[in-house]
């Protein structure tokens, strides 16, 4: 009875590290593509507008993609490590927090093209419309994902995903209008 009962303790303990680290993964991956697609979309949006050259919000745009897809996976393994020890009081097992930093790089990069692939492809203006169409778009499946796999309204998530997402690509096309190039 008492083999049996570690036993059930250990499966359930699996379990519970298993759903723990599946719903770590989701959250980066889901935070890694919101973050990125808005920052990005705002910051080439705002760029744009200023009336700066196309292919330097081409340059600036895969920089900026690469350096916060960078600084994102260092801060998402960071911050997840120090939760890990905080909890158990000591050092933890790094692997799952490489993985998530591995996960957060991958998904800014990807996302960061649905905004920046329109710059390379038309001209500024058509660019700008295009890539903030494509963003929020891509927002709203995005939450519409991520409230699948929770089991929560799909429709409604998808909206609130886009429309916050939206809101702040419009502060980048606000400060880019208000703050032309210099």
């Amino acid at each position: 009875a008492c083999l049996h009962s570690a036993s059930i303790l250990a499966s359930r303990s699996w379990y519970h590290f298993s759903m723990k680290t599946s719903a770590l993964y989701l959250r980066t991956i889901i935070f890694g593509i919101n973050d990125s697609l808005v920052s990005t979309v705002g910051f080439l949006a705002g760029i744009s507008v200023a009336g700066v050259p196309r292919s330097t919000i081409v340059l600036t745009g895969i920089i900026y993609a690469l350096v916060e897809a960078f600084s994102m996976a260092m801060g998402d393994f960071l911050s997840e490590e120090s939760a890990e020890e905080y909890i158990s009081k000591s050092n933890v097992n790094d692997r799952p927090s490489v993985i998530a930093a591995v996960l957060m790089f991958i998904s800014c990069v990807l996302a960061s093209l649905i905004p920046l692939v329109p710059y390379i492809i038309f001209t500024s203006g058509t660019a700008l419309i295009v890539s903030i169409c494509l963003s929020v778009l891509s927002l709203f499946i995005v939450g519409m994902v991520g409230a699948r796999f929770s089991r929560l309204p799909m429709l409604w998530r998808g909206a609130r995903m886009a429309f916050l997402g939206g809101a702040a690509i419009a502060m980048g096309v606000a400060i880019g209008i208000f703050m032309p190039a210099v």
